[in-house]
């Protein structure tokens, strides 16, 4: 598939946001983005045309109920079926912050065998409480099968930005070390929170912004193909993003939130 034809289609409904910010992200790599509402989405052509969707961050229909449920179920009961086909198909389904939430409730991260019809892990209420809007580091754990992160290097440190109350990714107690050995068996644990070094977090605060179990801050499903992550790489696209970028004698033209985008586009024109 040639760049210029890749159809992306970023998900609005009532209090998501960073739909614009994650547009341009796409549009400045040379592929078509479209912020659709879900009932233009249903009431239109579905998801056929469509070769990547994302569910950006915010606070979908407010948060009620839990962070991202009512998004998921909506979703699932209007397009349900054509989510799974483009689920098999192998078609990219990113979820950053809210939309990570999303995944989860939609069970289809961690998709351990396949979308579940009720959720596997939950993003719960930040360790500790409080709404976190700061810069982060992130270790990269990947093996290469999470296609959004192909353009990383294993091991490698990033920085972004994360904007979240309820980003503390959990796993129930009694499934918690069989869920954990499925995540790093199967080549699923994308992010961890990790201090500038590269250490990892141990939980401790701020290093770990939200008390996330294994300091985890993004998972894939087996595929690679469904992607969720608490940190904003459109908010971390540009060089001049981070709030200290005037005190570096040459500032970076990109930052490390665009080899996200990068990753997505390479594997939609190589394989789709």
């Amino acid at each position: 598939m040639k760049q210029a034809d890749v159809q992306v289609c970023i998900v609005r409904v009532g209090g998501t946001n960073c739909d614009a910010e994650t547009k341009r992200a796409f549009i400045d790599l040379g592929v078509k983005a479209e912020i659709r509402h879900l009932n233009e989405i249903v009431e239109k052509d579905g998801l056929v045309a469509c070769n990547v969707l994302v569910f950006p961050g915010g606070f979908s229909f407010g948060d009620y109920v839990r962070a991202g449920a009512i998004l998921a179920k909506g979703f699932l009961a209007k397009l349900g079926t054509q989510l799974e086909r483009f689920v098999d198909e192998g078609k990219p389904i990113l979820g950053i912050c809210n939309g990570f939430q999303v995944l989860v409730e939609a069970g289809l991260l961690p998709g351990f065998e396949g979308a579940t019809e009720y959720p596997e892990a939950a993003l719960a209420t930040n360790v500790p409480m409080g709404f976190r809007c700061r810069w982060v580091h992130l270790k990269h754990e990947g093996s290469g099968r999470c296609i959004f992160t192909s353009k990383i290097p294993k091991g490698k440190v990033l920085r972004m930005p994360v904007a979240h109350a309820e980003g503390r990714f959990l796993f129930s107690k009694e499934k918690e070390k069989e869920y954990l050995d499925l995540l790093l068996t199967n080549g699923q644990l994308v992010f961890r929170y990790c201090r500038e070094t590269g250490r990892y977090a141990d939980g401790g605060y701020p290093a770990n912004p939200n008390g996330s179990f294994y300091d985890i801050a993004g998972i894939c499903n087996p595929e690679g193909t469904v992607f969720g992550l608490m940190p904003h790489p459109e908010r971390a696209y540009y060089g001049w993003q981070p709030p200290d970028w005037t005190r570096v004698e040459t500032p970076r033209k990109w930052g490390d939130g665009r080899l996200v985008f990068e990753s997505t586009i390479e594997y939609v024109t190589r394989k789709l």
